[in-house]
Formats: structure tokens, C-alpha cells, sequence
């Protein structure tokens, strides 16, 4: 991973779920859809947070936006952010691999 993206890492759960959402072009709405769905509810992310962090994100070139259909922008995944994604589960899944050694407490 290039260094310069290590500034981004660790991301808070919210942002990783909208990154992880954005494999493909959707809108706002179609994001909080799909992080509810894909945290299994866990994690519900409202108008104001989600338009925050799409700022921050296109700002930072993680994101961009790829089209606007009926005054709905889509937003989509840049080759930075799917590297800074994928760096983000790699660190998860060491974490993971570690936690396994709770399961016998």
C-alpha cells in the first residue's frame, strides 16, 4: 500500500461500510440502503453523516462522482479508495485472526 494512504487508516466502521458499498455507482440513498443490509443492521447511517462523509471522501479522492441521474448523483469507488479499502479489511483480518483466541475464554 502507498504510504501516503496510510493517513486514511484505521477507518471507523461508517466510513468503511460506504466505501465497501461503493464497488459500484450508487446515490446517497442507495447507500444507506445498502450498509444496513450489509452490516445486517448493525449500523444505519443517516442523511447528515452520509453527505459529510461523502464530502470528506471525494475531497480526498476516494471517492468521485460518476453521474447524476434525476438530480440523484452516484458516487463510486477511485483506485485510491479501493486500495485503502482493501489495506482496511487486511487490518481486520488480523484483528480477527488475534480475537479467534477469545473464543476459549
Amino acid at each position: 500500500m502507498n504510504s501516503k494512504n496510510e493517513k486514511y487508516l484505521p477507518l471507523t466502521e461508517s466510513t468503511a461500510y460506504i466505501l465497501l458499498a461503493l464497488n459500484e455507482p450508487l446515490h446517497g440513498y442507495g447507500v444507506m440502503l445498502k450498509v444496513k443490509e450489509m452490516s445486517q443492521n448493525t449500523v444505519e447511517i443517516g442523511p447528515g453523516t452520509l453527505y459529510g462523509a461523502f464530502s470528506t471522501l471525494e475531497k480526498e479522492k476516494l471517492i468521485t462522482m460518476v453521474a447524476e441521474e434525476n438530480r440523484r448523483k452516484l458516487y463510486s469507488l477511485t483506485n485510491k479508495g479501493r486500495q485503502v479499502i482493501k489495506e482496511h479489511i487486511r487490518r481486520s483480518e488480523i484483528l480477527i485472526r488475534n480475537g479467534e483466541i477469545t473464543k476459549n475464554w
